[in-house]
């Protein structure tokens, strides 16, 4: 597919990365010719330097003959400039990132009037994955499929789990807990699990079950869990403003530390029923004068990557149960991992996952589409939903007489409203809705996890 991607920040730098990597002929639009040689000396791509709203770059770029054009600027109102030229110019999808909750409020209207294929918000679309945790707080990543009657959720063991020194063969025999243990990370390794795994402390396992079951196997193996009543965030920007209001009515009582005055002057204007305090997060006498000790979760949306990181240390000194922590740059998540900070949102590989699964959604059309895709973990990890058609090769025949690679699970299938976690003997039907977790394959039809 070739693709225009306008804007090369860290989120077109991601997307240039990613949509490479998977095949597609790739053009980068910025005004910088500094970031344009950079994403160019990484990746084989081409580049324009120009201003992406004018039509003399956009026919440099090759609009005319793109199929796919990806607006995601720091502007809201140039992507969306960016947009309507190359839909009157191109004969191509169009998408916008749009991040301001003005526009986002508006992103229905937005869409149908400028003809765009996608708008997509990276703010509100991490704002819903840290309410998520904020709601399961033992989970460090809660991802929804299948209509949300299927959730993959990761969680670090603890040394008391009943897990630690156990294989999956023994846990599954003693359990009979109604999950799929889908993978485990390890330091800077991560492996599908077989029955032959066994766990060691602080690995992260991610396991596939509907939401009930996921509660009633953290019982069972005494991971251990607790309620968020009440949850500290410093920083009052976008992300905020959307997680007060998809939390207003959840229970959660929410603090915000914020050293803006103005914005703590909006935050407390929208959200009565939220505590805004004018202040620098920084200063440790006012975290600890606002109660840090007492709150159950900390949630550091702060400006700068440097700041959420040592702001969240100070939570975990203080013994604060549940981390939340956002960061931008996405090279940092390697040294994260070692930090044991729980939760880490990226807005920006948010936004490079839900475009990345557009564009194979639209290129796996042959035995299934692509409803869902995830990374577990970056780069490494991938969990993938397909709607089953008919004539597809995975179809009638025993789960354990197809010829799948190596490093491919088949998680979950949901059939007519029913979630069911395969064994060998289940097979797969036409309308089915099947989850798969891969490693180190890129699955874009879904006979690509067969040999």
């Amino acid at each position: 597919m070739k693709i225009i991607i306008v804007g090369c920040g860290r989120v077109g730098y991601s997307l240039a990365g990613k949509l490479n990597a998977d095949g597609n002929n790739v053009t980068v639009v910025d005004t910088s010719a500094e970031k344009i040689a950079d994403v160019m000396g990484q990746f084989d791509i081409m580049g324009v330097v120009g201003n992406g709203a004018t039509l003399s770059v956009l026919k440099d770029a090759g609009i005319d003959d793109a199929e796919l054009f990806i607006a995601v600027t720091n502007s809201d109102e140039l992507n969306l400039l960016c947009c309507m030229i190359a839909k009157k110019e191109g004969n191509c999808e169009t998408v916008a990132r749009i991040k301001s909750p003005e526009y986002s409020k508006e992103a229905e209207y937005l869409q149908k009037q400028l003809g765009l294929a996608m708008v997509i918000n990276p703010e509100y679309e991490a704002a819903k994955e840290i309410a998520r945790v904020l709601r399961f707080p033992s989970a460090m990543r809660i991802e929804p499929f299948g209509k949300g009657r299927v959730e993959l959720l990761s969680f670090r063991l603890s040394a008391d789990n009943l897990l630690v020194g156990q294989s999956v063969r023994e846990v599954m025999g003693k359990l009979r807990a109604n999950v799929q243990l889908a993978t485990v990370e390890r330091g800077d390794d991560v492996y599908i699990v077989n029955g032959d795994t066994v766990f060691a402390e602080k690995d992260v396992l991610t396991v596939v079950s509907t939401p009930k079951d996921a509660v009633d196997f953290l019982n069972k193996i005494h991971q251990k869990d607790f309620s968020v009543k009440d949850a500290m965030i410093v920083g009052g920007g976008i992300i905020t403003h959307y997680l007060c209001e998809i939390l207003e009515r959840s229970g959660i009582a929410l603090k915000v530390i914020e050293k803006d005055y103005d914005e703590c002057e909006e935050l407390a204007s929208d959200w009565t029923k939220v505590t805004v305090i004018n202040g620098n997060p920084s200063d440790h006498a006012l975290l600890k004068e606002q109660g840090i000790e007492r709150a159950d979760a900390f949630v550091a949306l702060a400006g700068l990557d440097e700041e959420n990181i040592l702001l969240s240390l100070f939570a975990k000194e203080w013994g604060v149960k549940k981390l939340v922590t956002k960061i931008n740059r996405i090279d940092y998540d390697g040294v994260l991992t070692k930090l044991d900070l729980d939760t880490v949102v990226c807005p920006k590989n948010l936004t490079a996952d839900m475009i990345l699964r557009h564009v194979r959604s639209a290129k796996s059309a042959k035995d299934g589409n692509m409803e869902n895709l995830y990374n577990v973990v970056q780069d490494k990890v991938e969990a993938v939903e397909f709607i089953v058609k008919e004539g597809s090769r995975l179809i009638g025949k025993p789960l354990s007489e197809l010829p799948f690679k190596q490093n491919v699970l088949v998680a979950s299938i949901v059939r007519n409203g029913t979630v069911i976690l395969p064994r060998g003997n289940d097979s797969i039907l036409a309308g089915d809705s099947v989850i798969l977790v891969t490693k180190d394959v890129a699955v874009v039809e879904l006979a690509d996890v067969l040999a």
